[in-house]
């Protein structure tokens, strides 16, 4: 009977054990993922709606511009570049006269220079010659006076020789010395008439730029206010249609990319436009250009629209 009661005892402890000890971690699991769970929804939620703000600020702005919003900016650029271009042709070919000058101008200064460097150098090697002239010169005075007291034939000759010598020196110098002369008056010349050239052309410089100082001063202020405002018209234009349109300009002779149809023609190259096509320019739904000469061709309604 002893052994009977002893079994339900030993079994009964650890049976209360087991339900003490899980008990304790199912409890701090339940906490633990009421505290965790809130902090991993604030950080899944907050950087998708900033990076969609960032998205619908920047790109979206010209792309939500119709067709035909499209048409009238284009159009409006090409009527400011058109102004821009005729402030331009007032100046002419002043800018291009004004370089013209200057470069003229600097390569007359290096040909002066040149010669005097030149007339330098002709004055150093007469220079030369002179002082060797006067060394022959004092050669010929002791070999005569050597030729006093010789004592044969042979030392006189020899002595004579060498002053035959001195005097074909002394010949060639001034001979050389006489062309230095020439070349120093020929390089003089040459520089007192390219320093009347520089001046008058400085004087044309001076002119020319005050010239177009005054033009510019004239037409800076609007010239810079159309520039200004080309660029907002840029600002509803895609990159795309902004490319093609500085390519048709470039590539025009009067710098028209944009035209209007005019007489049922297209007012660039003036060929005829079918009649489908004028429908199409009509309707603002896409951007037609010309089959022939490639402009972009716009009706009255956009030129309308602007004035």
């Amino acid at each position: 009977m002893a052994k009977k009661t002893s079994d339900p005892i030993a079994t009964s402890e650890p049976s209360k054990l087991k339900k003490k000890e899980p008990s304790k971690p199912k409890i701090s699991a339940k906490k633990e993922i009421k505290k965790e769970a809130p902090k991993k929804e604030v950080v899944v939620k907050e950087p998708p709606v900033i990076e969609v703000k960032q998205k619908r600020e920047q790109p979206d702005e010209k792309l939500e511009f119709s067709n035909e919003q499209k048409l009238v900016a284009l159009y409006n650029l090409q009527q400011i570049d058109s102004q821009v271009d005729k402030i331009r042709i007032i100046r002419g070919e002043l800018p291009l006269e004004v370089q013209d000058l200057e470069d003229e101008i600097a390569g007359l200064e290096t040909r002066v220079d040149n010669y005097i460097q030149d007339t330098v150098m002709v004055e150093k090697s007469m220079l030369e010659k002179k002082n060797a002239i006067k060394e022959s010169q004092a050669l010929i005075k002791r070999y005569e006076e050597q030729q006093m007291n010789v004592r044969n034939n042979r030392e006189y000759d020899s002595l004579t020789k060498e002053i035959e010598f001195q005097n074909l020196e002394i010949q060639l110098s001034e001979k050389r010395i006489k062309e230095f002369q020439n070349t120093m008056e020929v390089k003089k010349q040459e520089i007192d008439r390219l320093q009347a050239v520089l001046e008058e052309r400085r004087s044309d410089l001076e002119i020319k730029k005050n010239e177009l100082d005054d033009i510019v001063a004239e037409t800076e202020k609007e010239e810079n206010e159309l520039i200004r405002s080309s660029e907002e018209n840029q600002n509803f234009i895609e990159e795309r249609l902004l490319t093609a349109y500085s390519r048709i300009r470039k590539n025009a002779r009067n710098g028209l990319a944009v035209v209007q149809i005019e007489r049922d023609a297209c007012g660039g190259c003036f060929n005829k436009i079918p009649p489908q096509h004028q429908l199409d320019i009509r309707m603002h739904k896409k951007i037609i250009v010309c089959e022939y000469c490639g402009r972009i061709l716009v009706d009255d309604g956009i030129v309308n629209y602007i004035k």
